[in-house]
């Protein structure tokens, strides 16, 4: 097998699955994982590359540069065009489904397939690292993307969600809608495009991320011919001071819902990603769920009471470069009441601790789901790809959570959730 110099073999603490880290000479991260007795494959080629990038310098540089909001979306939207034809028509031929996203922290370009692999690949490979902008095709690109923003504005949850962000950031760009603004993609114009793919799309910040029905020997015999060599940046990024407070405890706006919408978002102390916000992550979302889930007194109280219904839950904890945070929520005609309960709920906790035994369920119903979740290729794969992206190692979620313990959650809980940095977000019709 080719290209094994900088291979490292990562065997999952759970079974006899593990994946094959490779180092390729061009800079690109790849991560494969066989999985023989499946008929699928799933693929994803991702760039640490989100809407919270917009401020970046490459070494040589001596300022930082500011780009507007919004330009890693519409550049993901672009990049699927060519001179000749779009990504999505190449993929026609060979049966591939492809799609592609863009997040606060990246942006990735994926494919699922039951036969036609080694083209699909190709295909991917090919049109991520070959761009084509024009003028034109900016122009009519911002039309529809400002129809998106719209729409977006539109969207309960999603307003929502980005409310809440506003009540907890106040300079962090995480607080703007990953498209941005109709104002800020107004100012992308070509060139712009291409400095940022430059800058961001270079294999030294890039992942290729492989499970399923493959061969490793392939996949990188495909990545010999089509990756491109590229020189390290030095890409440096910043970010704007964050205060630890929130801006604001309520956010309130309006959209078509029947019921109130609502959520109570704790902003919590970032950390750099790695093993410690992994750890982290997990000790306050074990915390949150073993106090709020449905089979806590909590939720049998607000229930009998009719102040919530079954659509409430808590969400997986929020974070990335500069912001973590950690929120519970769901549909009430009285979300205030709600929050102050909860409120009630956490400060009792704090002080006295909370139920050992529900705690251990909790973690062991989530470690059966982290072990099952491996019986899907495309899990297997975003689990590869968010590895690299976290600063992780694959299956560290794994290994870490069979490490946590009920001490070390009730600690979290009492030194960084406070109910005098929570924001309660409401939507009502």
């Amino acid at each position: 097998m080719r290209n094994l110099k900088n291979a490292e073999i990562i065997k999952a603490p759970y079974g006899s699955q593990s994946c094959l880290r490779v180092k390729h000479p061009t800079g690109l991260n790849i991560d494969i994982m066989e999985m023989p007795s499946y008929h699928s494959a799933y693929a994803l080629f991702g760039t640490k590359y989100g809407s919270v990038n917009t401020r970046f310098k490459l070494k040589g540089d001596q300022d930082f540069a500011q780009v507007p909001e919004g330009i890693a979306h519409f550049l993901e939207h672009k990049l699927f065009e060519n001179e000749d034809c779009d990504a999505f028509a190449r993929y026609a031929q060979t049966g591939a489904i492809a799609n592609a996203y863009t997040s606060f922290d990246r942006t990735a370009y994926l494919f699922m397939c039951s036969e036609n692999f080694r083209p699909s690949l190709e295909i991917l490979l090919d049109f991520v690292q070959h761009p084509y902008f024009t003028e034109e095709t900016v122009q009519k690109e911002q039309g529809i993307i400002a129809q998106e923003i719209r729409m977006n504005q539109d969207e309960p949850n999603w307003k929502l969600f980005f409310n809440s962000l506003r009540g907890m950031y106040a300079q962090h760009p995480v607080r703007i809608d990953i498209a941005g603004t109709e104002q800020s993609i107004a100012q992308i114009h070509a060139d712009l495009l291409y400095r940022c793919y430059r800058t961001f799309y270079n294999l030294h910040n890039m992942t290729l991320a492989v499970a399923g029905d493959v061969k490793a020997e392939e996949i990188l015999e495909i990545c010999d011919q089509l990756l491109i060599p590229c020189e390290d940046q030095g890409l440096e990024q910043i970010f704007p001071e964050e205060p630890e407070q929130i801006c604001c405890p309520e956010m309130e706006g309006t959209a078509p819902v029947g019921i109130p919408l609502f959520s109570v978002d704790f902003k919590l102390r970032p950390r750099k990603q790695g093993s410690e916000l992994l750890r982290a992550e997990l000790l306050v979302n074990l915390a949150m769920r073993t106090l709020f889930n449905s089979s806590s007194a909590f939720y049998q109280e607000m229930l009998d009471k009719n102040l919530i219904n079954f659509e409430f839950g808590t969400d997986m904890p929020f974070s990335g470069g500069g912001y973590f945070s950690v929120g519970l929520g769901g549909e009430s005609r009285n979300p205030h009441e709600v929050r102050d309960r909860i409120f009630e709920v956490l400060e009792q906790a704090k002080a006295h601790g909370f139920d050992r035994q529900a705690f251990e369920r909790v973690r062991r119903s989530t470690y059966g789901h982290m072990i099952s979740s491996m019986n899907y290729v495309e899990n297997n794969a975003s689990m590869l790809l968010d590895s690299y992206m976290t600063n992780t190692r694959p299956f560290e979620n794994i290994s870490v959570l069979a490490d946590v313990t009920y001490e070390e959650a009730w600690e979290f809980l009492r030194n960084e959730v406070r109910t005098d940095n929570a924001v309660l977000s409401v939507v009502h019709a």
